[in-house]
């Protein structure tokens, strides 16, 4: 979410799967990238037996490294075909993938399983640890595939993570295609002398006009589509690309997305061009400067 308190921008996933705290993935689900709290307990759901056509919750007889004939990409890592898939098309990264994993340390360990949970994992590539993104563009629907992610590829020695390379068996069940995100705004470096100003420092422009006349409150709750770039055109967060509304309190958000939306109507689509005092203010690990956003109200109560 845009809140005043955490970075996340309105994503319900957002970074969860890059090692941010303890997000789960868009369908509530463990990520692959969070180690799964019930390790250790017996595998639910009748997971299969190890073997060469099985994703399974058991070591692998190469887990500590990649065997001779695995495949190896430019950026490190190493993957080998365990079953080939059905399928002729590929995910892009940032399409949405369903699987089932499991993935160790290379001395054995297990630290996370959706055959554990008895259930397939559904995310966006883009949310994921970098040797995910890569790798499962690799895949066909049906394949079976074992990864060896080096750490720079997976957690970078992130505490509370899994620590140095990391191996999964991975089956690709499904994918599904991203929507294309809005384009960026020619004028994404800084308002147009057209923009409406407030007092704070908030520059906007309506885009498409709404309908009716009410607004929401500083207390409302309001459902939106969004985007948001820095102002050098790099976007960092996306509903539309997620193909799923947001919806959050007003009063729970970044002071410009308050006051922001606060000129709206249903309907209205407006670029916003919030100052950083408006924004992050410099906090760590969070967009910095002036931000935009192409913002979309649906509805709000």
């Amino acid at each position: 979410m845009i809140m005043r308190t955490a970075y996340a921008l309105l994503l319900v996933a957002s970074f969860a799967f890059v090692g941010c705290g303890s997000e789960k993935a868009g369908n509530g689900r463990t990520s692959p990238s969070e180690p799964n709290a019930a390790e250790g307990e017996a595998t639910k759901g009748g997971a299969p037996s190890e073997g060469e056509n099985e994703v399974s919750t058991r070591a692998p007889a190469d887990v500590a490294a990649p065997p001779a004939d695995a495949e190896k990409t430019a950026s490190g890592l190493a993957s080998k075909v365990l079953r080939p898939g059905t399928g002729e098309g590929r995910p892009g990264p940032r399409d949405s993938v369903t699987v089932h994993y499991t993935g160790w340390t290379t001395d054995g360990r297990k630290f996370d399983s959706s055959l554990d949970r008895g259930e397939p994992a559904t995310f966006p590539l883009d949310r994921v640890i970098a040797g995910w993104t890569e790798g499962l563009q690799l895949m066909t629907v049906g394949e079976k595939r074992r990864f060896w992610i080096p750490m720079e590829l997976a957690y970078q020695g992130r505490p509370g993570r899994p620590y140095g390379m990391l191996v999964f068996d991975v089956e690709l069940l499904d994918f599904q295609k991203a929507p294309e995100p809005w384009p960026v705004p020619e004028d994404v470096a800084g308002p147009p002398a057209d923009a409406e100003r407030t007092a704070s420092g908030l520059a906007s422009k309506v885009l498409k006009p709404g309908h009716g006349k009410d607004k929401p409150t500083a207390t409302s709750r309001v459902t939106v589509h969004y985007t948001g770039w820095t102002t050098d055109g790099k976007m960092f967060d996306s509903s539309v690309s997620r193909g799923q509304v947001a919806t959050f309190p007003l009063n729970q958000v970044i002071a410009g997305w308050t006051e922001g939306l606060q000129l709206m109507v249903v309907g209205e689509r407006r670029r916003f061009w919030i100052p950083e005092n408006l924004a992050y203010q410099g906090r760590p690990g969070a967009p910095a400067g002036m931000l935009v956003f192409d913002v979309e109200l649906i509805d709000f109560k």
